[in-house]
C-alpha cells in the first residue's frame, strides 16, 4: 500500500509537466505536439524493449494487443490531443482544475470493482477533494494573476473547456482500463506493460504525424518554425517521452497493481498539484490564499483516504517480486 501511494506521487510528479510543454510551444498545433510526444515515446519504449524482446513476444496474445491498441489511442494519443487544445485556448489553470476532477471520476466509476472501499466510506475525503477544486476554480476564474486565455472570445474559451472536458473522460476511461487490464493479467509487469503501450503509442503518433504534415500550409502550426524552436519542440518532447510517458507510465502501473481503483484514482490528483507547482515557479511567483487552501484541501483528501483504505488487501501479484521496485 505504502510503496503504490509513493509510485502514485511520483506518477503525478512527472505528469504535470505535461501541461507546461503546450504552453512553451504555442506556436506548434495540438496534432503536431502530441505526434511528436507519441513518437518520442515509441521510440524511448522501443529501445528499452529491445534487450527484453523475445520474453515479450512470448508473452503477448491478441486480446493484449486489442487492449494495447484501444489504450493507446484513447489514453495517450486523444487524451494529449484535447489537453493540448485546451491549454492553447484556456490556459494552464483551467485546464489542470477540469482534469484535476479526475480523482472524483475515476473513484466513482471503480466503486464497484474488487477491493474498492464502500463510497459511503470516502465520502468526506472526496468532498474535501472537490473543496479544493472549487477554491481553485474561484481563483482562476474571478481573475487571479497568472491566469491566461490563448483565445479570445466565447466560442473560443467554450472549444478549449470542451476539450478539457474530453481530456478527463479519456483519461478518466484510460485509468479504469488500464488498472481492470493490470489486475486480470499478471502475466506483464508493470514495465513491460509500459514499453509495450509506448511502441503501440508512437506507432499511432507516427501516423497522426502523417496526418498533420499532410494539412495545408498554416494549419500544421501557427507559423513556419525556425529552426531553433524546432530545436525545442524535439528537446522538449524526448523529456515528455522519458519522464512523463515512459517512467510516469510504469510508475502509474506500479502503482495501480497495489492500488484498489477508488485509492488510485485518488493519487491522480497529485498530478493537479504539481502541475500547479510547476505553474507557480514558471510565473516565479508563491500560491494565493486561495490557491494555498485548495492544496491543502486536496492533500487532506488523499491522505484521509488513505487511511479509508489501511485495511485494503490487494491479491494482485506485486510488479517485482525480487525488488518491489520497477526496473527501469
Amino acid at each position: 500500500m505504502r510503496r503504490g501511494v509513493m509510485y502514485g506521487m511520483m506518477a503525478g510528479a512527472l505528469w504535470g509537466t505535461v501541461f507546461l510543454v503546450p504552453r512553451l510551444l504555442p506556436d506548434f498545433a495540438p496534432g503536431r505536439i502530441a505526434a511528436g510526444r507519441c513518437m518520442m515515446y515509441g521510440l524511448v519504449s522501443l529501445a528499452a524493449a529491445l534487450p527484453i524482446a523475445r520474453r515479450l513476444w512470448a508473452k503477448l496474445t491478441r486480446a493484449d494487443l486489442v487492449a494495447l491498441a484501444s489504450l493507446a489511442l484513447v489514453g495517450n494519443v486523444v487524451y494529449y490531443l484535447f489537453l493540448t487544445a485546451a491549454v492553447h485556448r484556456v490556459g494552464i489553470g483551467p485546464t489542470s482544475l477540469i482534469v484535476g476532477v479526475l480523482p472524483v471520476t475515476v473513484t466513482l466509476a471503480g466503486r464497484r470493482d474488487h477491493g474498492a472501499v464502500p463510497l459511503r466510506r470516502l465520502v468526506w475525503p472526496l468532498l474535501l477533494v472537490v473543496a479544493g477544486i472549487v477554491c481553485i476554480n474561484v481563483d482562476v476564474f474571478a481573475g487571479g494573476a497568472g491566469t491566461t486565455a490563448a483565445a479570445d472570445g466565447v466560442l473560443g474559451k467554450s472549444i478549449g473547456v470542451a476539450c478539457a472536458l474530453g481530456a478527463l473522460a479519456t483519461w478518466t476511461w484510460f485509468a479504469v482500463e488500464n488498472a481492470r487490464f493490470l489486475h486480470r493479467n499478471a502475466h506483464f509487469d508493470g514495465n513491460e506493460w509500459s514499453v509495450l503501450l509506448g511502441i503501440v503509442t508512437g506507432a499511432l503518433g507516427a501516423g497522426l504525424w502523417l496526418a498533420t504534415s499532410a494539412l495545408p500550409a498554416g494549419m500544421a502550426d501557427a507559423a513556419p518554425q525556425a529552426d531553433a524552436r524546432w530545436h525545442v519542440f524535439w528537446l522538449l518532447n524526448v523529456g515528455l517521452a522519458v519522464g512523463a510517458s515512459w517512467l510516469g507510465n510504469g510508475l502509474w502501473n506500479a502503482a495501480s497493481k497495489r492500488l484498489p481503483l477508488t485509492l488510485s484514482g485518488q493519487m491522480i490528483v497529485f498530478e493537479t498539484l504539481f502541475a500547479l507547482l510547476y505553474g507557480f515557479i514558471y510565473d516565479a511567483r508563491l500560491p494565493r490564499p486561495l490557491e494555498a487552501a485548495a492544496i491543502m484541501l486536496l492533500v487532506a483528501g488523499v491522505m484521509w483516504s488513505v487511511q479509508r483504505h489501511s485495511g485494503v488487501r490487494i491479491e494482485a501479484p506485486a510488479l517485482d517480486t525480487s525488488t518491489g521496485t520497477p526496473a527501469h
